[in-house]
C-alpha cells in the first residue's frame, strides 16, 4: 500500500457528513462550543470532526452481502467469522445473495432493498462494491465494508476505480471502510482483561498483529481500525473517536500514508487536550514531490521531516520498529502519571547496572544522583564497596532475603524518583524468582512505575511467564532498549499534555492588514525580485536593511549616501536565484567610485548572463550577527510550512534545521532553536555576545502568520541571510526570495 493514491473530501463534503452520520464537531473552547464553521484564515477548519463510531463496533443489525456458506468459496469463511462475530456483539446478521434461501441456516434476502430492518452496517464480499453502495444509498444504512482490492493500490487505472468509489460513497452519505481492507475490525478480542486498553489503528493488517498479540502477555486491547485505502474512512477519523473512548488508554498507529495531513493534526490535537498517548509507526522515510530548487529553505527538510515534526509538535509518539510500539502503546495505556522525573537503574550486576545507565542517558532520561542519606541508608543492606548512587548495585546476594524488598523500598521512597528500571540478564533461581517477586509486590504498593526487563531468550520461566505477566503494575519488557524508548515516551508525554495548549484554540481566524498589502506585491506562477520579497517581508513588520533600488550609476552613487557607507550592491529581478555564485554582489564599497564600477559591472554581468534586471540595489551593509535562515516551503501533506535553520553560505552544507506546521504558538517558536544543533552559536560563542532570540522568535512568528495567511498563493520564501544582532538590536533580513504559487 506504500504509495497508494486515497480519495479526499472536500471541507463543504466533511461537514455534509458531520450533519448526515451523527458527527460530533470539535471540543469547548474557551467556554463556549466549537462550531463545525471553525476555520482559519485559509479557510480550514479548526477543530476535529467526531464520527459516531459507536454502530460500526458494536452494531445491532449486520448484512453480509456476497454472503457463503459453500464449502471452498473463500467467501464462505469471511461469512463465518462475520456470523461468529455478530453473535459476540449481540448483533442480528442478515446474509444478502441472489441465489440462496439460506447461510448457515439463517433466512437469506435476495438483495440489500429486501432487507428486513434497516442495518448498521454491511459488509461487502463483492468484487465490484459501486452498483452496492448505490444501492444502500436509500437504505439508511450508516456504515460499510469493502474488503475488495484492485484499487489505487495498483496504479493509476485502480487509483480512477478508487476515486468512483469514493464519489459514490460520498453520495451515498454511508461511512466507508476500504477498500482493500480485511477482517481485523471483527477479531475476538479478549474480555477477561481489564484496565486501560489499547485501540489499533494500521493501514496494513499483518503489521498490527504484534500489537494484538499483547492479549496473551494480559494487555488489554478493545478496538482495531484497519484502515485499509481509505477511500472515505481514515486514521484521522478513529484516532478521533478513540481519543473520546473511556477506555482507551493509549491509541497504537501502523501508518503507511496519511489521507489528509491536517485531519490528522487536528486529531493527534484532540488526543493531546484529552490526555491520550498516541504511539506511532510512519513507514516511508522517503522525499515525496518535487520542491522547487530556487530556495534554500527547500532543500532543508524532506517530506518525513516534515511529518516528524509535525507528530512531535502535536505530542505524537513515533517509534521505528513494530516491536517498540508494542512496548510503548503498552507502558503508556496502563502506567500512572509520573509523580517525578526521575529515573534510577537496580541492578544485581555493576556491569548490567552501567550499561543500562548508559543507554538511560543517551536517550535523554534524568539519572539523579541519590542523597547521601539515601546512600547510607541502602549501605545497611548493600555492601559498602558498591556503588549505590545511581545505578544502585546490590551486588546479587541481598537479593535473596529480605534485604531485597527494603533497597527496592528504599529507592521508591526517594520523592525525586519516579521510575525504577530493573534489568534482569538472565534466570538464576532462586535469587531471579525472589527478585521479582520483591518488585511486583513493591509495585502493587507504590504509586511510581517499576519497569523489569526480562533477559532470558527462552522467555517460558515461570518468574516471566506467572509472575512478572501476571502483574498489571509492573512494566515488563524483553529488551533493555525498548525499555528505555517507552520510559522516555512516557515521561515525554505526561510533560507534553501537562503543558499543551492547543494551537488551534489561538490560531488566527481573521485576515491581518498586512495581508492586502502582500496581495498587491504577489505576482501568480512568478518568483518576486529581491526588492520585490523584501517589500513583502516589510508588509508583515519583517525589519530589512536601508536600500534604495536603483537604475543608474548616478542613481546608485546618490543612494549610496543616503543609505550610508559601507554599503552592498546587488543586482535585483526575478529570475535570479543564488546572486553570489552569478558574482552579481559586491560588499563593503566605501566610495563613489566604487559604486560607480560596482554598478557597471553587475550590469554587465547580467547582460552576459541574459539576466533581466529590475534594478540595482544599494543597501545598508550589516556585519554583526548570527546568520540564519527563515522560509516557508509548501508540503504535499500538510500545506505551507515553516523552517528556521543556520543560514548564510553554508546553510545547504550543514543542513541545521527545524520544521514545524503552522499553527503554532511562541513556544513551538523557541522550540524550533532549540532543535537546532548550533544552537549555542545564538548564545554566544568564543567571547561572542549573545544574539537577539526574542527577535528572531518574532520574525518566525510573523513568517508564520504570512505562511497561514497566503498559504495559497506564496509556493515558497526564502530570507538567507537574516541576520540576528547582539541581544536587544533585533534581527535583519539582508535578502529574501519569493516563489509565489
Amino acid at each position: 500500500m506504500l504509495g497508494s493514491t486515497h480519495g479526499t473530501l472536500t471541507t463543504d463534503s466533511r461537514r455534509a457528513r458531520v450533519l448526515a452520520c451523527g458527527e460530533q464537531p470539535g471540543p469547548a473552547v474557551h467556554g463556549r462550543p466549537a462550531q463545525p464553521d471553525d476555520l482559519d484564515v485559509s479557510g480550514r477548519p479548526l477543530y476535529a470532526d467526531v464520527p459516531d463510531l459507536d454502530r460500526f463496533f458494536r452494531p445491532e443489525s449486520v448484512a453480509v452481502v456476497g454472503a457463503s456458506d459453500a464449502e471452498g468459496r473463500p467467501n464462505t469463511g469471511v461469512t463465518r467469522q462475520l456470523v461468529d462475530w455478530a453473535e459476540r456483539v449481540g448483533a442480528r446478521l442478515h446474509p444478502v445473495h441472489p441465489t440462496r434461501a439460506t447461510v448457515f441456516g439463517i433466512p437469506c434476502v435476495p438483495s440489500v432493498a429486501e432487507l428486513p430492518e434497516q442495518v448498521d452496517l454491511a459488509v461487502l464480499l463483492v468484487a465490484d462494491p459501486v452498483p452496492v453502495i448505490e444501492q444502500l444509498a436509500g437504505t439508511k444504512v450508516r456504515f460499510a465494508v469493502v474488503f475488495a482490492s484492485g484499487f489505487a493500490e495498483t496504479g493509476e487505472a485502480g487509483a480512477a476505480e478508487q476515486e468512483r468509489l469514493a464519489a459514490a460513497v460520498e453520495r451515498s452519505g454511508v461511512r466507508l471502510l476500504g477498500p482493500n481492507t480485511n477482517l481485523n475490525a471483527f477479531e475476538r478480542f479478549r474480555d477477561d482483561l481489564t484496565g486501560p486498553s489499547i485501540a489499533l489503528i494500521t493501514q496494513s493488517g499483518h503489521q498490527g498483529r504484534p500489537v494484538f498479540a499483547l492479549q496473551e502477555l494480559g494487555v488489554r486491547l478493545s478496538h482495531w481500525a484497519p484502515t485499509g485505502n481509505e477511500a472515505d474512512l481514515e486514521t484521522a477519523d478513529f484516532l478521533s473517536y478513540f481519543a473520546e473512548r473511556p477506555e482507551v488508554g493509549a491509541i497504537a498507529c501502523y501508518v503507511e500514508g496519511l489521507k489528509d495531513g491536517r485531519a490528522f493534526l487536528l486529531a493527534a490535537d484532540r488526543a493531546a487536550r484529552r490526555g491520550v498517548p498516541v504511539v506511532a509507526v510512519k513507514v516511508g522515510r522517503t522525499e515525496s514531490g518535487a520542491r522547487t530548487a530556487a530556495t534554500h529553505t527547500g532543500k532543508l527538510t524532506g517530506a518525513d521531516e516534515v511529518v516528524d515534526a509535525a507528530m512531535r509538535q502535536f505530542g505524537v509518539i513515533r517509534v521505528d520498529g513494530l516491536d517498540e510500539l508494542q512496548d510503548t502503546a503498552a507502558l503508556l495505556a496502563r502506567a500512572r502519571p509520573p509523580r517525578a522525573s526521575g529515573v534510577v537503574i537496580y541492578s544485581i550486576s555493576g556491569g548490567t547496572g552501567a550499561h543500562a545507565a548508559d543507554l538511560a542517558t543517551a536517550a535523554g532520561l534524568e539519572l539523579p544522583a541519590l542523597s547521601a542519606a539515601k546512600q547510607a541508608e541502602l549501605h545497611q543492606w548493600i555492601p559498602e564497596y558498591l556503588n549505590v548512587a545511581n545505578p544502585v548495585d546490590n551486588g546479587g546476594h541481598p537479593v535473596g532475603d529480605a534485604r531485597g524488598r527494603k533497597i527496592i523500598d528504599a529507592i521508591l521512597a526517594d520523592p525525586g524518583v519516579g521510575v525504577l528500571i530493573c534489568p534482569i540478564t538472565g534466570p538464576f533461581p532462586p535469587l531471579s524468582d525472589r527478585l521479582v517477586r520483591d518488585l511486583v509486590d513493591a509495585a502493587e504498593q507504590t504509586d511510581k512505575l517499576v519497569c523489569v526487563v526480562w533477559g532470558s531468550p527462552v522467555g517460558t520461566e515461570p518468574a516471566y511467564r506467572d509472575v512478572l505477566l501476571g502483574s498489571s503494575r509492573v512494566a515488563t519488557f524483553r529488551t533493555l532498549a525498548n525499555c528505555v524508548t517507552a520510559v522516555r515516551a512516557h515521561l515525554r508525554h505526561h510533560r507534553f499534555v501537562s503543558d499543551y495548549r492547543s494551537p488551534f484554540d489561538e490560531a488566527p481566524r481573521t485576515l491581518s492588514p498586512s495581508y492586502r498589502k502582500a496581495q498587491l506585491l504577489m505576482r501568480p506562477g512568478q518568483q518576486l525580485s529581491e526588492h520585490a520579497a523584501k517589500q513583502l517581508l516589510r508588509a508583515y513588520g519583517i525589519r530589512v536593511p536601508r536600500e534604495q533600488l536603483v537604475t543608474s550609476a548616478a542613481a546608485a552613487v546618490r543612494a549610496a549616501g543616503l543609505v550610508g557607507y559601507p554599503v552592498v550592491m546587488k543586482a535585483s529581478g526575478a529570475q535570479i536565484a543564488h546572486k553570489t555564485e552569478l558574482g552579481l554582489v559586491k560588499i563593503g564599497l566605501t566610495s563613489a567610485s566604487q559604486v560607480r564600477d560596482a554598478y557597471r559591472e553587475l550590469t554587465d554581468i547580467a547582460r552576459y548572463e541574459g539576466v533581466a534586471l529590475d534594478g540595482v540595489l544599494v543597501c545598508q551593509m550589516v556585519e554583526r550577527g548570527v546568520e540564519t535562515v527563515v522560509g516557508v516551503t509548501h508540503d504535499e501533506l500538510f500545506g505551507p510550512t515553516v523552517t528556521v535553520g543556520l543560514g548564510g553560505v553554508l546553510v545547504e552544507v550543514l543542513r541545521d534545521a527545524a520544521v514545524r506546521v503552522p499553527p503554532f504558538g511562541e513556544d513551538q517558536a523557541r522550540a524550533m532553536l532549540d532543535d537546532l544543533r548550533g544552537r549555542a552559536l545564538l548564545d554566544g560563542v568564543r567571547g561572542r555576545p549573545p544574539a537577539d532570540v526574542d527577535a528572531l522568535v518574532e520574525v518566525v512568528l510573523r513568517v508564520q502568520r504570512m505562511a497561514l495567511e497566503l498559504g495559497g498563493d506564496l509556493a515558497e520564501l526564502d530570507i538567507n541571510p537574516l541576520v540576528v544582532l547582539p541581544c536587544g538590536q533585533g534581527a535583519v533580513a539582508l535578502d529574501a526570495l519569493a516563489v509565489c504559487r
